[in-house]
């Protein structure tokens, strides 16, 4: 969530970073050839976590659910921007990936209303979201947005945190970016992160602490969105160049599959967007089914070593 905040600053200084209207345009175009598109590039982009914006009655029940303290590592952080607002996070943390749930009016502006939401998928080794970039343009988005993020842990002195792109600033209620985590980061001892596994790894498992161990939880799985035809066009190009394989669906919406994650966008009205479903992958199988609402949401967890979480959407 952090990066559309970011993204606002960047905006506000340089508002012509994106190409305006004509990348939007030519953006578009990207689902109406993703019919059926074949794997022929190697991926570079894997899911890294989604977010959305619940009503309050759910956003609280998450935050107050006891299960799903079992269940996850579940954290509730406050964060405070650069210009002072803050918000507060719920965040169910994996092995490789994790959600990210507010509530309404937790995020000011539009990204603050039910049903906004967005999407990081990142790289795992260093250097390669030059590359996702490089094809971006070769997809036709002539001005992706790129720009890179810190963080300050306390000391007024920003660290370098990731590098991200967007395809572009115009959204309805969603935006998906592609994200590469700085090894300045990982160097920070403050970060809590993981030594690297093989030479350039910046990837998602080194990022997150194994902390998934003690709970069910293991990883995310699929993730169902419901977004304006406008930020789906301008996503499908940036899973494309991801490596995704992507194929349309009745209605206008696609399925992205890659890296062990299978992501749903439906095209709908920006009333009826939001987050649908969030498929997960168990530590331990599980016997007996068990079912618990949460807010206006349903969590299912079993039989066996899944779970699904499934969020009422607006009437």
């Amino acid at each position: 969530m952090l990066v559309r905040r970011a993204l606002q600053v960047v905006l506000a200084v340089s508002v012509a970073l994106a190409g305006a209207a004509g990348a939007v345009g030519t953006v578009g175009s990207g689902v109406a050839t993703a019919q059926d598109v074949r794997h022929v590039r190697p991926q570079t982009l894997y899911y890294n976590h989604a977010y959305g914006v619940l009503d309050r009655e759910t956003a609280d029940a998450i935050e107050h659910s006891e299960y799903l303290r079992e269940f996850a590592n579940f954290q509730v952080r406050t964060m405070t921007g650069s210009d002072g607002r803050t918000w507060t996070g719920r965040y169910l943390l994996g092995r490789e990936t994790y959600l990210e749930l507010f509530g309404a009016g937790d995020l000011p502006g539009q990204d603050g209303e039910i049903g906004a939401g967005g999407m990081g998928v990142s790289v795992e080794r260093e250097g390669q979201l030059a590359r996702v970039v490089d094809r971006l343009r070769e997809l036709g988005v002539t001005d992706p947005v790129e720009f890179r993020q810190t963080r300050d842990f306390g000391d007024s002195v920003p660290v370098p945190w990731f590098d991200a792109v967007f395809t572009t600033d115009r959204y309805d209620a969603f935006g998906a970016w592609g994200m590469e985590y700085r090894p300045e980061y990982f160097a920070d001892p403050r970060s809590g992160t993981e030594p690297p596994g093989h030479p350039g790894d910046v990837g998602r498992e080194r990022y997150l602490n194994d902390d998934y161990r003690d709970r069910l939880l293991r990883d995310i799985t699929s993730v169902r969105l419901a977004v304006t035809a406008r930020d789906l066009a301008n996503t499908v190009p940036l899973l494309r160049a991801g490596g995704f394989r992507i194929r349309s669906t009745e209605g206008g919406g696609v399925v992205a599959r890659g890296g062990g994650t299978t992501l749903r966008f439906d095209a709908v009205p920006r009333a009826k967007a939001g987050l649908k479903q969030v498929g997960m992958s168990l530590n331990r199988p599980v016997k007996a089914p068990r079912e618990k609402r949460i807010g206006n949401s349903t969590l299912t967890v079993g039989p066996g070593a899944r779970a699904v979480w499934t969020f009422d959407g607006p009437a």
